[in-house]
């Protein structure tokens, strides 16, 4: 989390439960480790339940929601109904919690704007348009290339059936918090249908927002690592809760032009297609 250098006796008081900026809740003297370590739970599982967080992090359940509440008044999580997929059984679905824009942020190594400006200058130096784009675009592709290699030969080595996991292994080393859930295939099938690769953070997410072709560079570089066609299901550039790839199991007929996927359940928002995205604001724009 970023360190903050001072806090002043009124922000460090014991009585104070909400400091003065939403960065300085995860600082408090007494509660910044066991915070910091709920508000990363979060991140690297996604949305979560109280008692999931108190299962993962060896708490009471009664501890957890002491620092959820503080992190709630702090902005950095908010609640929400937990998603059901499928039958639902009776009763209110339960609350689950999710980080913010702002509770994101406090993980962030800035260097964002300076990045940002960067990209913008790259795309006006040839004239912005498709242009621009374009040579944003082959920027995306080039730096993900470079990335991918560390993680080829890790990949190579893994079975067909587990490079999935492996390049969750290298995305995880690299800070972005992967797993990978495995969908069942439908009735009837012997082989599953594949696997979904769940990214939980993304160090870039602040400028893919503006700058769409980092999402599609980087599933460019899975589809080529893999060996097979993926689908981007969801990013957190988009405004999902987590970036999610469906990736086929070996052998299985992919459908490229197709945007359901069987057995399938995104992770967080609405499916979109990764194509024809443009940047949001500025001349060119998870």
């Amino acid at each position: 989390m970023r360190e903050h250098t001072q806090l002043s006796e009124a922000e460090t008081a014991p009585d104070c439960s909400v400091p003065a900026t939403a960065a300085e809740v995860l600082l408090v003297d007494g509660h910044r480790a066991t915070r910091d370590r709920v508000a990363r739970s979060i991140l690297d599982h996604g949305p979560s339940s109280a008692a999931d967080l108190a299962g993962r992090l060896g708490l009471t359940s009664a501890a957890v929601r002491r620092h959820l509440d503080g992190l709630l008044a702090a902005g950095l999580v908010e609640a929400r109904e937990q998603r059901v997929y499928g039958t639902r059984g009776r009763g209110r679905p339960a609350k689950v919690f999710a980080l913010t824009e702002s509770g994101r942020d406090a993980f962030y190594q800035a260097y964002d704007q300076l990045a940002a400006d960067a990209l913008r200058w790259i795309s006006e130096a040839v004239g912005g348009g498709e242009a621009g784009e374009e040579a944003v675009a082959a920027f995306a592709r080039a730096r993900f290339a470079k990335q991918a290699q560390k993680y080829l030969g890790s990949i190579e080595q893994a079975d067909g059936g587990e490079r999935a996991e492996a390049l969750a292994q290298a995305l995880s080393a690299d800070g972005y918090a992967a797993t990978v859930r495995r969908v069942p295939s439908a009735a009837g099938a012997k082989a599953p249908a594949g696997a979904q690769l769940c990214q939980h953070h993304c160090p870039v997410a602040h400028i893919a927002e503006q700058f769409p072709q980092l999402c599609e560079a980087e599933t460019e570089v899975f589809s080529q690592l893999l060996g097979t066609h993926v689908q981007r299901l969801a990013t957190i550039a988009h405004g999902d809760g987590v970036c999610t790839t469906y990736v086929p199991a070996p052998g299985a007929a992919s459908s490229p032009g197709s945007s359901r996927v069987p057995g399938a359940a995104p992770t967080a928002g609405t499916p979109h297609p990764n194509k024809n995205l443009r940047p949001r604001g500025g001349t060119s724009h998870d």
